[in-house]
């Protein structure tokens, strides 16, 4: 389910059976860095709105967790600890954060979710059919992920 008001609206109805959240984490940089920012952007957007679609019915896509690049990571990690338990506190048992930041990768023990690092991926030189067969090939991958993580918490 994505966060619209029609899967809003159902979720709040089917709350016992939508049990995960999945927290896209980009960063946005300007000048030099713009562009790839950009393509991490695109990259986890695309990934997480196929999750979704996987998972619709068992998951809820929040909106993404977006912080300046040149921030300090302190800030922004305690940021996100709020998005953290404000999420847990409404009884969403999983949590997942899926990001191209490798930065995040030192800051995992820090989150009671799951962090899940994906390098990005370029795709603004590929035509749609082969940016969904990566997109596809990836997802695939994390479904095995995500159902690991549901059976050993369960």
């Amino acid at each position: 389910m994505k966060w619209i008001p029609k899967d809003i609206e159902t979720f709040l109805g089917a709350k016992e059976y939508i049990d995960t959240a999945i927290i896209p984490i980009y960063s946005v940089s300007l000048g030099d860095e713009m562009k790839d920012s950009a393509a991490r952007h695109e990259f986890i957007t695309l990934l997480t709105g196929y999750l979704e679609r996987q998972f619709t019915g068992r998951i809820l896509l929040f909106p993404p967790y977006t912080y300046l690049k040149n921030e300090k990571s302190e800030n922004t990690m305690k940021e996100l600890k709020k998005w953290e338990e404000n999420i847990k506190n409404s009884e969403i048992k999983h949590i997942f954060f899926i990001t191209s930041e490798i930065e995040w990768k030192s800051q995992e023990e820090k989150l009671n979710g799951s962090l899940i690092w994906l390098p990005s991926i370029p795709l603004e030189h590929m035509d749609e059919t082969q940016k969904v067969s990566i997109i596809d090939s990836q997802v695939k991958q994390l479904v095995n992920l995500f159902t690991e993580k549901w059976h050993k918490k369960d």
